[in-house]
């Protein structure tokens, strides 16, 4: 169902109404920011999942941009979230919002540029499907490297650095894969192309270092759940033979959320299917976004209550 409502600069508009010119400098130079949060339905109604967490991120995202300021804060950030989320009648849905630079900037510098924000919302339910929940995914070593850190800042997303993304996972679609796998400019493992990535072996969890990768916040997620579980969980540099010996590799993210690998470049990992370990946290990962797992309750942001703010008024 599309939605009806997006929010735009301060107000509810009517989503056919949410466009920006065409000279927008963020359409021409991904000189955006953005985040991907999701409402889930539970007990107490739709709920976001951190969404502070997600907001705070996205204002980071626009300072490591080099935006100084722009008019709304966190908090009514997360209100008009709320408000677009109320406005569209939406349960299960998927939350976009984004700093952009509007008018201005064609010098290519950031501070001569006006800054737009936008909140929209539309109906998500599963990214990859039943089937691969269950059976997991094929993926491969992408021939695309992913950003050095220096190059482009790793730790905000950027809507411009998703070109690679795109360069990537559209060659591993088109080999036949479901989805890529990205190394780090030293040959490292880093991340796939909208998904933070662990390996399973020998009963323990490892994922890459934080250097080269965004920062996730369903990995935040997980890495909690899988300590607080029992599960010993350890950053450090992976190589990509290392992925073809594990006995579970498995990925995670907004969209995704967790989703086992059950091969990597024509290699079948483990059983060849989703291992036991991965089973468990897709488990108690979707009871904690749900609201049934009382120990992460403080991560639901419920979509219901009260704003704090007159973040958001419908346009007339």
């Amino acid at each position: 169902m599309e939605s009806k409502f997006t929010w735009m600069n301060g107000r509810l508009v009517p989503t056919s109404e949410a466009n920006v010119p065409f000279l927008t400098n963020a359409l021409h130079y991904g000189t955006a920011v953005f985040e991907g949060i999701r409402s889930y339905s539970t007990e107490r109604g739709p709920a976001i999942f951190r969404l502070r967490d997600h907001m705070q991120r996205l204002v980071n995202s626009a300072r490591i941009l080099g935006i100084k300021q722009f008019q709304y804060d966190v908090d009514t950030l997360i209100d008009a979230a709320k408000e677009t989320v109320r406005a569209n009648d939406f349960a299960d849905c998927y939350v976009r919002p984004l700093i952009y630079l509007a008018s201005g900037g064609f010098n290519l510098n950031v501070d001569y540029a006006q800054v737009g924000v936008g909140i929209a919302v539309w109906e998500w339910h599963q990214y990859m499907g039943p089937e691969a929940l269950a059976k997991g995914i094929r993926a491969n070593i992408s021939s695309f490297t992913r950003h050095h850190v220096n190059v482009m800042m790793t730790k905000a997303k950027i809507s411009g650095n998703y070109a690679n993304s795109f360069l990537a996972r559209t060659e591993s679609i088109r080999l036949g894969f479901d989805e890529a796998i990205m190394l780090d400019p030293y040959g490292n493992v880093a991340e796939c192309t909208g998904e933070n990535l662990f390996l399973v072996r020998g009963g323990k969890i490892y994922s890459p270092n934080l250097n080269t990768v965004l920062e996730g916040i369903t990995r935040d997620s997980l890495v909690t759940i899988a300590r607080d579980l029992g599960y010993e969980v350890l950053e450090q540099p992976i190589s990509r033979d290392q992925l073809y010996i594990a006995d579970e590799v498995f990925v995670c993210g907004t969209a995704a959320e967790v989703i086992g690998l059950r091969e990597i470049d024509f290699r079948t990992i483990g059983a060849g299917e989703s291992g036991p370990i991965t089973r468990h946290l897709q488990e108690v990962f979707h009871q904690v976004v749900r609201g049934q797992e009382p120990r992460y309750v403080e991560w639901l942001d419920p979509v219901n209550l009260a704003v704090t703010t007159s973040a958001a008024v419908p346009a007339e």
